[in-house]
């Protein structure tokens, strides 16, 4: 009798135990990956005295032309910005988790500056674009994709650069190992991760003070349901380790939220030409406010290096 008494305690200790887990599980799913406002990112409006706020004004005045796809049953958005002077260097500029093309202004102009048609998109679940789940770079890649071959189809010359930033960053690292067309040329990342599982690794133990098991388990299977990948699966360095384009790896040496070692992993993993930027006492997507001419110095050198 008492033996049957232990068993069912422990049974109902164990079961407690699962449920515990998967309403856990459920939770930081809703927070990390379903379309809401999230409190640990900020997306307050530029203030006047930040560096970037003058160029988001600049980029404020320019001809914005909508695009549109509908793209796996999810109709997304996009602004495109034609450069002063006719060209066929095109750049797509990918934003940040819980971001938007709004929080991007600023990369816009710098692009615009340097003489390159700029294409904005939001990513799904992000700004104007429909849908509820965040792909975390590794559904973006695909819709990252279908905006090249949407470019292609107005501009079949066009000399395509990828950029992106944190989750942005992220998306064209998963991109570069697709078989993407020979008029994609360049890519440039800025405090990209690792991959999903890294990332999400670190911020359960550094925000919420959790080990990776059993809730980021349980988190990675639900998002393999509901996203339709695993955190491991979405590898930027399982993807680099298949690209050849020169890439140009850039990151805040204060960066304490997608953490600077990262960047050398990525930056190893590459099997194509590439550059490393690390910019002193900056810290998470702060690179450009950093040092906005260093910062822009830098970028063209790289494409100036490998453009034709």
């Amino acid at each position: 009798m008492r033996k049957l008494w232990i068993k069912h305690i422990v049974l109902g200790l164990i079961a407690i135990s699962l449920l515990s887990t998967g309403v856990a599980s459920f939770y930081f799913f809703h927070v990390a990956q379903v379309r809401a406002e999230k409190s640990f990112i900020n997306n307050t409006p530029t203030a006047k005295s930040d560096p970037l706020y003058e160029d988001e004004q600049k980029f404020d005045q320019l001809f914005k032309e909508i695009l549109w796809m509908n793209h796996q049953g999810v109709k997304q958005d996009a602004w495109y910005v034609k450069a002063d002077q006719e060209t066929d260097k095109t750049v797509i500029i990918v934003h940040g988790f819980a971001q938007s093309k709004e929080k991007m202004k600023a990369y816009g102009w710098l692009f615009h500056e340097l003489g390159y048609n700029v294409l904005m998109p939001d990513n799904v679940a992000s700004g104007d674009s429909g849908g509820r789940i965040i792909g975390y770079g590794w559904n973006d890649r695909l819709n990252l994709m279908k905006w090249i071959d949407i470019l292609l189809e107005r501009q079949p010359n066009s000399q395509i650069t990828l950029y992106g930033l944190s989750m942005g960053a992220a998306t064209v690292m998963m991109a570069s190992g697709e078989k993407l067309p020979a008029q994609v040329k360049t890519i440039i990342e800025d405090a990209g991760y690792t991959s999903v599982w890294d990332e999400l690794k670190y911020q359960a133990k550094d925000m919420y003070g959790l080990p990776a098991f059993p809730i980021l388990y349980g988190v990675s299977s639900i998002s393999k349901l509901r996203a339709g990948f695993s955190y491991g699966q979405a590898s930027a360095v399982n993807q680099l380790s298949k690209n050849t384009r020169p890439t140009l790896f850039i990151h805040g040496d204060a960066d304490d939220f997608v953490p600077t070692e990262m960047v050398y992993e990525n930056y190893h993993a590459t099997k194509g030409p590439k550059e490393l930027y690390i910019v002193k006492g900056a810290g998470h997507a702060k690179t450009l406010a950093k040092d906005k001419l260093a910062y822009r110095e830098q970028i063209e050198k790289f494409l100036k290096k490998y453009e034709k």
